[in-house]
């Protein structure tokens, strides 16, 4: 079994922050999360993936709002959090 890496626990939460900031709905967003880990946990069932499914889809999630931002799409990011 593979070991776990070390992740920075302040950016994870700053990057939970940001994803229930940006949502309209605070159980929306957790759903949302939830199952975007549960789906890559499953598509990468064979992958050793260092980082646990749930802190994957956090960060997934933060960048692509992160990047709709960065670019200017307001209609990218309300597809993540509407």
């Amino acid at each position: 079994m593979a070991k776990r890496t070390k992740v920075d626990s302040s950016d994870i939460l700053q990057r939970v922050e940001e994803l229930i900031e940006g949502s309209s709905s605070r159980y929306r967003i957790t759903v949302q999360v939830a199952v975007r880990a549960k789906l890559r946990r499953y598509e990468n069932e064979g992958y050793d993936d260092p980082l646990k499914p749930i802190v994957r889809a956090v960060m997934e999630m933060s960048d692509e709002l992160r990047n709709s931002e960065i670019l200017g799409d307001d209609t990218a990011g309300m597809a993540l959090i509407s």
